[in-house]
Formats: structure tokens, sequence, C-alpha cells
């Protein structure tokens, strides 16, 4: 029996090389589900798993104004995308895989 390919995401397209882990979103079986993210690759000092630091804006209603607010994530990274410190990421919602992994790295995010 031959593995059927999946649909993918919009927007994302599938790494060219192959691999064999079963928490790959393009070449296991792990499902993404929920929101995808952008942010940049801070650490990759752990096997498997990347840390992703977000900057996002949170809006202070009292001073009417925005405050800057940064959130690190920790994503599994698949064999087959190569990633780096200090490369933008997308990342999308996954399974928790671990006790802080709940996030998996599904490719470089494209720089306009």
């Amino acid at each position: 029996m031959s593995k059927l390919p999946k649909p993918g995401i919009p927007g994302i397209e599938p790494p060219p090389t192959t691999c064999e882990d079963p928490n790959c979103p393009f070449h296991g079986t792990l499902s993404v589900r929920g929101i995808l993210l952008r942010g940049r690759v801070v650490s990759t000092k752990r096997k498997g798993t990347v840390t992703v630091l977000r900057e996002y804006l949170h809006y202070v209603p009292k001073y009417k104004r925005y405050e800057r607010r940064r959130s690190k994530i920790s994503a599994h990274c698949p064999p087959c995308i190569p990633v780096s410190e200090g490369d933008e990421v997308i990342i999308g919602e996954c399974r928790p895989l671990a006790k802080t992994v709940s996030f998996v790295v599904l490719g470089k995010a494209k720089t306009s």
C-alpha cells in the first residue's frame, strides 16, 4: 500500500527533500490544525526542536496605545526543513509532541 499525497496547507510548499520522521507534517502522520504563526528562529541547540521568537503588538485601552510584546515558542523541526538561527519561519499548531512543544515548523517564510 502506497501513501497518498496530503493536500497540504495553502500558501506553503512542501520541502524538496524527504524524511522518515513520523512527526513531519509533509512525510509523516502529524496533522496541523489551529493557528499558523510567523517568527524568527533564535535557538537550534535542542535536537529536532527550535525556539521561535514571536513579536506582536498588544493594545492597552487605558492609554489608547499599543505596546510591543514578545514570546518564545518551542517548535519541532523535521529533518527535511533546514533552518538556522535568524531565519524567518512559519509554524503551525499540532498535537502536543512534548511538555512544551505543540508547534511544528512548516517552512521558511518568504521575505518581502
